[in-house]
């Protein structure tokens, strides 16, 4: 019955007030012998006493009891509160066994969600990140799928070009006199078509549509040649030394690839030494100790190096550059892709990529090449003097007209009667109409039937019909293994030498071809 008294703040005050003042009074009333209120006898005064001495003592006891209480209640109140609001439940006890032990429980099970909550938070942001990150390598594989497309569709008819330039100038060359003063011009243009052709390659191994096709290098001519194209990609303020061991082996690689490695290694070099600096280009024969992690077959390698004394790379970096899609450039600077094709190239090609680097002195980027069991060919210097073939009667297929044209032209300089065809059905009208000795047709062309189909259809219906394609897109050569084939553009002497081998297989009897 007191206690709602006792909560009410004006009933405790009044309460906390008046009653020991009336005991105070009582007790004063008999000490001193007044007389006290009306009606009050002397012999009453000391039940009043103890009355009021017992209402103050029952007072106060309700008074401690009520704290005794409400304390814990309000320690119950605030804990579920903060559980509300996901924060920390306070710690200490109560006073009451009752409640600490359900407060216990809900600190623990409110430290658990807390946990929880933070875990899910974590998870659903990591997993955010993990989108991002998916839709941005989703991306940026469309972007190089599409550059793939776009660079090779480019080469293809830059070959178409340079092939007829290369033409009209074996041409030129054919019917101008001895000592003629446009042969100089005339090998400039060669040297150029060339270089151009180069490029395409570099283009459609960019794009990943070039097909490796290794072979014995010569690393002192292949890092030579290489240099300068280096030192085009570093520029002038970055110096640029190369030296190959003397006793260096040959190595077994797609020299194309190869080139495209070392560019990509040039463009982080230039990178990491800030446009100024030191880079260094080294090959020598691999020691056992280098060729740890070799396939056992490979008993052979060669170990080519390019170091920088650029900024370098702390140990968490460097374990993970050759990840696709890492880079440690700004977003929308790098692809991430470099060092990944890099090291695909070398383990395409039989061995291995590394990386060593040091915060503050630079990095060594070393690649492990199989080395040739042959010796590199070197490369033939064009005499002019190829061998002709008079009265062979060659059908060539290839619908760029300006191409197929000048291609029939350089034929009949060498004594080839030619006949041009801008695809495969009026190739196959015209076979019908005339005999012919060869067929030289384009592997890609549009309309339904392409060279390939064309090839194996003639093997099929023609089987004495000398067949040989050419082509300036690379991922047509890769598919093709029965037939000779050429690349665009073409010189005279392997095109004449191409057909005169396909002529002299269909020649030879069948037994002798097995």
């Amino acid at each position: 019955m007191l206690f709602p008294l006792i909560r009410n703040r004006r009933w405790w005050l009044a309460g906390a007030l008046m009653l020991p003042a009336g005991l105070a009074l009582t007790w004063w009333m008999g000490a001193s012998g007044a007389s006290g209120p009306p009606g009050l006898s002397a012999s009453s005064r000391g039940p009043v006493c103890w009355l009021l001495a017992g209402l103050a003592l029952a007072w106060g006891l309700a008074w401690w009891g009520q704290r005794r209480v409400m304390r814990p209640l309000r320690r119950l109140q605030a804990s579920l509160q903060a559980l509300q609001a996901g924060q920390p439940l306070p710690a200490g006890s109560t006073g009451l066994a009752a409640l600490d032990e359900p407060l216990r429980a809900l600190a623990l099970a409110a430290t658990v969600s807390r946990e929880a909550q933070q875990q899910l938070q974590q998870r659903l942001e990591a997993a955010q990140d993990q989108a991002r990150e998916a839709e941005q390598r989703a991306t940026q594989r469309q972007r190089l799928d599409t550059l793939g497309r776009l660079a090779a569709g480019v080469a293809h008819d830059v070959n178409n070009l340079l092939g007829v330039i290369s033409n009209s100038a074996h041409l030129i060359g054919r019917l101008a006199p001895p000592h003629s003063p446009v042969a100089q011009p005339l090998a400039a243009i060669l040297r150029s078509v060339d270089s151009g052709s180069r490029l395409t390659q570099r283009l459609l191994h960019l794009s990943d549509r070039h097909p490796l096709q290794p072979r014995p290098v010569d690393l002192a001519r292949q890092l030579d040649e290489t240099c300068e194209v280096l030192r085009s990609v570093l520029g002038r303020r970055i110096t640029l030394r190369c030296s190959v061991a003397a006793g260096t082996w040959p190595v077994q690689v797609d020299p194309d690839a190869l080139e495209l490695a070392l560019v990509q290694l040039a463009l982080n070099a230039r990178d990491a030494v800030a446009q100024q600096g030191s880079v260094w280009l080294r090959a020598r024969n691999a020691g056992p100790q280098d060729c740890a992690g070799l396939p056992a077959s490979a008993t052979r390698a060669v170990l080519v190096t390019l170091d920088d004394d650029g900024c370098g790379l702390d140990e968490t970096l460097a374990e993970r550059v050759f990840e696709p899609f890492f880079s440690t450039k700004p977003l929308g600077e790098g692809t991430g892709l470099g060092l990944t094709q890099v090291q695909a190239f070398c383990a395409e090609s039989g061995g291995l990529a590394q990386l060593a680097s040091t915060p503050g002195l630079g990095t060594t980027v070393s690649l492990l090449l199989p080395a040739a069991r042959t010796a590199a060919a070197v490369p033939a210097r064009r005499s002019g003097t190829e061998e002709a073939m008079a009265g062979a009667r060659v059908l060539v297929v290839d619908d760029n007209e300006e191409l197929g044209q000048t291609t029939g032209l350089l034929l009949s300089c060498y004594g080839c009667e030619v006949s041009w065809a801008a695809n495969a059905a009026e190739a196959l009208q015209k076979l019908e109409d005339e005999p012919f000795d060869a067929l030289l047709s384009d592997v890609v062309m549009p309309g339904g039937i392409d060279g390939l189909t064309l090839a194996r259809m003639l093997r099929r219906e023609r089987p004495t019909l000398p067949v040989v394609l050419i082509s300036g897109y690379s991922a047509a050569l890769a598919e093709v293994h029965d037939f000779i084939v050429l690349r665009k553009p073409c010189a005279p002497g392997p095109l004449l030498a191409a057909l005169r081998r396909a002529m002299a297989e269909k020649a030879m009897p069948r037994e002798t071809r097995r």
